[in-house]
């Protein structure tokens, strides 16, 4: 996936933590999200995230 992480502030951006992956994927449809940023989201892990820093480094998991 090649989704930067500049993008993926831009559709995060205002999110109150902690937050679910099913939180962060209804933020993203809510505030367009494309297809890719959609994706990369649902693929995290089913768990909270407590931290933008801790919702990062899951993210990086994925590459």
């Amino acid at each position: 996936m090649t989704v930067s992480g500049v993008e993926l502030q831009e559709h995060l951006a205002g999110l109150d933590y902690p937050v679910s992956r099913e939180d962060l994927v209804r933020w993203g449809q809510e505030n367009g999200a494309g297809t890719e940023v959609l994706q990369m989201l649902r693929a995290l892990p089913a768990e909270e995230f407590f931290s933008p820093a801790e919702l990062t480094e899951a993210l990086g998991t994925l590459a």
